[in-house]
């Protein structure tokens, strides 16, 4: 069967609807970080740590709770579990907004966090798109994560002016609650709910991707990325506060986010079309170190501060681009939600480790301190990097087959595994799912095709 290379209305409505509850959810998160330095700093008992706290606290609950939620939506449905994570993040941002104390947002923080909603929703829109669109819907909902960071960083300052944090927090409330009638209202009830192998954790593979050194280097790489950004703003908005009154922070981050998501774009496509990724990721890295070793120097400077801060939001957009499509081309076919669901967690725990870290650093040494022990971190990350081996250019593909014996399977992978640019086949019987590894370069779509038809297998 030749392949619908479109999504069907209903595909698209689904995809976009999730996506859209995503990044209202991560926007809420994010708002906080360019002006919530500032605000505690009126807090009574409020330390640097505990600043630090209270913005990476989110981070430790939903690595804990990201994993459990995906699985328990396998049990009782992904509607009531998004519901009630969405409930909880409602729920954590109330407790913030209505605080007076440090410790009363911290609480509030980590209960945002305890929504974690990502793997649900993730395995929702995997039951909601059929198999030849999963990487298209994958790639819409990282898009709008990545665009709710940067929307977050223009707005947080523009409504602190207005509304001042506890605002942020009864708005970050409220973006849950659209969140929750998006999901009533537009996103459909799937026909089926079944596990995924390709976008949900598999705890028979824990193991297996543990043990994958290649991929625990993509692993420390994510945990250290999150947490030179969540150090980051720690410190940042108190220096850039010096310069620049707090309800103008926007005019140097709008321009600058602009500028390095422009400045980026070449390196992709570089990187992708002539397979030079890890040359290109390890000099992220490299710029990603030169920034923070720049800013420990430069940061009671505007000009040079916002210099270093283009390199460092470049470095961090290539490297956010970069990383999942690392994981993809290493993670074995059968394993890649696993693989990204260790990578997710290792994400939210670096943010909690860069929020603690950069307000212990800040408290008990200086503001320098914090950005030198991001560059002496991006430096190990650098030798691990640029020791990894070489990526193989290869994708995901998936075959839904229908179901089929074991002797029928076998003779399905010796076709599949004759098909040129096919580099991997794992037939799982029982999902009814042909999970691939091809190279899209050379990958023979008609012979594909005609191994499918052969075989009575969807393509």
């Amino acid at each position: 069967m030749i392949p619908n290379n479109n999504m069907t209305h209903g595909e698209r409505r689904a995809t976009m609807a999730l996506a859209s509850i995503m990044s209202i959810r991560m926007m809420g998160l994010f708002m906080i970080l360019p002006v919530f330095a500032i605000f505690a700093q009126d807090l009574p008992d409020t330390t640097p740590t505990l600043v630090g706290l209270a913005i990476g606290i989110y981070g430790l609950t939903q690595a804990i709770f990201q994993i459990p939620f995906g699985m328990l939506s396998d049990r009782f449905g992904r509607k009531p579990i998004i519901y009630i994570g969405l409930l909880l993040f409602a729920v954590g941002s109330v407790i913030a907004a209505l605080s007076t104390s440090i410790m009363g947002i911290i609480i509030g923080r980590a209960i945002q966090g305890c929504g974690a909603i990502a793997s649900a929703t993730l395995a929702m829109t995997a039951d909601l798109t059929r198999e030849e669109h999963r990487t298209k819907a994958m790639a819409i909902m990282g898009m709008s994560i990545g665009s709710s960071f940067i929307l977050a960083l223009a707005l947080g300052p523009l409504f602190y002016r207005w509304i001042s944090v506890p605002g942020l927090f009864w708005l970050t409330a409220m973006f849950a609650l659209i969140g929750i009638a998006i999901l009533y209202l537009i996103v459909p009830q799937p026909l089926s709910c079944r596990f995924h192998r390709d976008t949900e954790p598999a705890p028979t593979q824990f193991k297996r991707v543990l043990q994958d050194t290649q991929l625990l280097r993509l692993d420390f790489g994510i945990l250290s990325l999150h947490l030179l950004l969540t150090s980051l703003f720690v410190v940042l908005p108190i220096v850039l506060n010096t310069k620049v009154d707090a309800e103008h922070h926007w005019l140097v981050y709008v321009p600058v986010l602009i500028a390095s998501v422009i400045a980026m774009i070449p390196f992709i496509i570089f990187a992708e079309k002539y397979r030079h990724i890890k040359l290109v990721f390890v000099g992220a890295i490299a710029l990603l170190g030169f920034s923070q070793l720049g800013l420990s120097y430069l940061h009671d400077h505007l000009i040079g501060m916002i210099l270093m801060l283009f390199f460092f939001f470049t470095a961090i957009n290539l490297l956010e681009a970069s990383l999942p499509s690392l994981i993809s081309k290493i993670a074995p076919a059968e394993s890649k939600g696993t693989a990204m669901g260790v990578y997710s967690s290792a994400q939210f725990f670096g943010a909690f480790l860069g929020g603690v870290m950069g307000g212990w650093l800040h408290q008990h040494y200086s503001i320098s301190a914090v950005f030198a022990f991001c560059a002496t971190l991006t430096v190990i990350w650098f030798i691990l990097a640029a020791t990894m081996q070489k990526p193989h250019y290869l994708t995901s593909h998936l075959l839904n087959i229908g179901q089929l014996d074991k002797q029928k399977a076998n003779q399905l992978t010796h076709c599949l595994m004759q098909v040129p640019g096919v580099a991997e086949v794992v037939i799982i019987i029982e999902d009814e799912v042909a999970y691939l590894k091809v190279d899209s370069k050379i990958l023979d779509m008609a012979a594909l095709t005609e191994c499918a038809v052969l075989n009575e297998v969807r393509c």
